[in-house]
């Protein structure tokens, strides 16, 4: 049960309704609108994070899922296995994110990007030695897009956990539950 109650998307903005097209209906979407002026920026950045970063979506989800499992955030970790797996995210890897980080099944990157993602989740500033190492695989964009992401996804675990967002009872898929919401 959420802390408060989910909003009625009636009374969300015009706006925010607008943003709404296209996308799964995720109980994350009704408790965003709470934050009225804030939620389309989320949107907005969430969105170019999932659909116009220039980093790999497979590493882009080891970040993420990390970001969940550290953070303890089920709904989180629900949604972005679905995601992960969409992008071709080995079961082994999504499985091994969450207690076994060091498993060979992960690449060298795969392995400093969940070290630099442990790092910047616990301590907030990574050490200048695994920021140059990851540095040294990643370009300077890559490398600002994954340090963004990890951060943006901790302000999305802890949104979700301290409203106690639900995970929906039917979950999304690609064919048949997209947006129910009301756009008029």
């Amino acid at each position: 049960m959420p802390r408060i109650p989910y909003l009625d998307l009636e009374q969300a903005s015009p706006e925010y309704r607008e943003m709404l097209k296209g996308r799964y209906d995720l109980n994350l979407y009704r408790m965003l609108p709470h934050a009225t002026t804030i939620a389309p920026g989320f949107l907005k950045m969430g969105g170019a994070i999932l659909r116009d970063s220039a980093l790999d979506p497979q590493l882009r989800e080891i970040a993420i899922l990390r970001v969940g499992f550290l953070s303890k955030a089920s709904y989180e970790v629900h949604q972005h296995k679905r995601v992960a797996r969409r992008v071709g995210l080995a079961d082994a890897k999504i499985a091994a994110l969450e207690n076994e980080p060091d498993s060979d099944v992960f690449s060298l990157l795969e392995k400093l990007i969940i070290r630099y993602t442990d790092e910047v989740v616990a301590n907030v500033k990574a050490s200048s030695a695994l920021f140059d190492e990851l540095l040294a695989a990643l370009d300077h964009r890559r490398m600002a897009e994954l340090t963004l992401t990890i951060g943006f996804y901790m302000a999305v675990s802890r949104f979700l956990e301290n409203f106690e967002v639900e995970i929906e009872p039917v979950p999304p898929s690609d064919s048949d539950t997209r947006v129910r919401y009301s756009t008029s």
